[in-house]
């Protein structure tokens, strides 16, 4: 068991109300008020889909966090960063955006059914974008809990390139695992623009063969913890877990359910 919790950071592929009900959008709403009504101070990021309207949900930018450029293989990419609030939980969602990932109204699917080509991008600038904006706010977390596949480079870059920052030093990674794209590869370039700051070849070894289950046991290998989100989450993704020797919390679909599953993820933050 290490120090107390008291700062937990979420990384989320989808928050409601912003994106439909999902389980993961469900968690992103619900985690991050339940931690917080803990006495536990929260922050919440997601993508800024363009499908999630702004004028509705009160989306604006915020100036002294925006204007980072982001390198991703020779390309500057602006980062813009925007937050809106979710008034019955008393919590503030802040938004990655920039116009060539996230204009797009579609989330990780075209209109019809497949895979964008540029999606490892896209995961590559968000985990980026959001250490680098918590860099900015100057709070320092002592969990990051990463869900969803576009937040799955998070562990790997903290790890291996954030470690040394005062900001990150004290921080625990936990991943929420789901089969939310397990079946689907990335462009065959994947591998070779994730690496910044002496991340190595050999370091990213299992984007080999770059699919959202080798991802996911990327994710999981650099993290310090793992719960298992959803009761079909990959065999194989389990197994490479099992093997890894960190801290696992099951699928419990009566928690889930129930709501309990706050206490407990609580309590797995704080046995790390």
């Amino acid at each position: 068991m290490g120090n107390p919790v008291n700062n937990v950071l979420f990384i989320n592929s989808e928050i409601m109300p912003f994106l439909p009900e999902s389980p993961i959008a469900s968690i992103g709403r619900y985690l991050p008020q339940g931690i917080q009504e803990k006495k536990r101070q929260i922050r919440a990021f997601m993508p800024r889909y363009g499908c999630i309207n702004e004028r509705k949900n009160q989306l604006h930018e915020v100036i002294r966090l925006s204007g980072m450029n982001i390198i991703i293989g020779d390309v500057d990419r602006t980062l813009v960063i925007k937050v809106a609030s979710i008034a019955a939980a008393r919590i503030q969602v802040y938004f990655i955006d920039n116009d060539d990932f996230f204009r797009r109204k579609q989330t990780a699917f075209d209109s019809d059914g497949k895979f964008f080509e540029d999606n490892g991008q896209r995961a590559i600038f968000f985990a980026r974008g959001v250490l680098e904006t918590v860099k900015k706010l100057r709070w320092a977390p002592d969990v990051i809990h990463c869900q969803g596949w576009i937040s799955h480079l998070v562990p790997l870059y903290l790890k291996k390139v954030y470690y040394g920052d005062p900001i990150f030093a004290g921080s625990k990674v936990v991943t929420s695992l789901y089969n939310d794209i397990s079946s689907e590869t990335f462009s065959a370039n994947f591998k070779e623009t994730i690496p910044f700051g002496g991340i190595k070849p050999s370091d990213v070894s299992l984007m080999d063969n770059p699919t959202g289950t080798n991802l996911a046991e990327m994710a999981a290998l650099y993290s310090d913890g793992v719960i298992f989100g959803a009761p079909d989450v990959d065999g194989e993704v389990i197994k490479y877990c099992e093997g890894l020797k960190i801290p696992t919390l099951p699928f419990n679909e009566k928690s889930l359910s129930d709501g309990s599953y706050i206490d407990e993820y609580d309590r797995f933050y704080q046995e790390l």
